[in-house]
């Protein structure tokens, strides 16, 4: 019987600002990414997410992006591997900090938009990536694109290394994720993200935006709680996954 972990990216909140339902989303998914400080998230909201967390057994990952607060850490950067892989290991030091606190542990490492993405293909970024991940968070799995560079990565050093697809994300015929604004980005309709999960969880298969089939490992399905249609594609999800005969367990 197949078995998949269901993610979601929450811990999005600042200051006077809420982003998500993530009180709402933590009871149906199985493990969270949770935000950093750099692209979302603040403190308080990190400290919170984690014992929400905790409270209903649910995985705790870091999701460290990019130092960029109005972009949402969306928007590609000119950094250095050396830079990034020091904010990556700066971002896991903080939520360290609330785990240990909390009393639960950090289970994984997710790269955040821009910099995720930018890893899939920069070998030299995912290698530094990988390095970090692997010094800051001793024993914590990475969460990287399957197929990608940083999957790559993370097995050359013996990282430990999931392989993450997506519900609402659109894929291209090279295996990545077809970039925000352009057609095709978004799945919306939640039937349609359902039934991709189920043939991306049994055949390991995905159709991408020009009909081709890609080829993908899934350890992991990920949900981005700032999405419109978060907690219904959670909680569909968590129906329709084991009525499928898929087990859902943290990866």
């Amino acid at each position: 019987m197949p078995y998949l972990d269901l993610n979601c990216d929450l811990g999005e909140s600042f200051g006077a600002y809420t982003i998500g339902c993530d009180e709402q989303v933590i009871p149906y998914i199985t493990s969270a990414n949770i935000a950093c400080g750099y692209h979302a998230g603040d403190p308080t909201v990190m400290h919170r997410s984690v014992e929400l967390c905790c409270r209903y057994g649910v995985q705790v990952g870091a999701h460290p992006g990019l130092p960029d607060l109005a972009g949402f850490g969306r928007r590609r950067m000119q950094i250095a591997p050396a830079e990034a892989a020091d904010c990556v290991a700066y971002q896991i030091g903080a939520l360290r900090a609330f785990c240990d606190e909390v009393g639960v542990p950090l289970h994984h490492v997710k790269p955040h938009g821009a910099l995720y993405n930018m890893a899939a293909k920069d070998r030299p970024l995912a290698d530094a990536l990988c390095r970090a991940v692997q010094k800051a968070a001793p024993g914590a799995i990475l969460l990287a694109l399957s197929g990608s560079e940083m999957e790559a990565a993370a097995r050359a050093i013996g990282l430990p290394v999931a392989c993450e697809v997506f519900a609402d994300r659109g894929y291209r015929p090279d295996g990545t994720l077809v970039p925000r604004g352009t057609p095709g980005a978004m799945i919306e309709d939640e039937t349609q993200a359902i039934a991709r999960v189920v043939r991306m969880a049994r055949e390991g298969k995905v159709t991408a935006c020009d009909g081709s089939e890609v080829e993908l490992r899934a350890d992991s399905v990920c949900v981005h709680g700032d999405g419109p249609k978060a907690l219904a594609f959670v909680e569909k999800l968590r129906e329709a996954l084991p009525a499928d005969g898929i087990t859902l367990r943290a990866f």
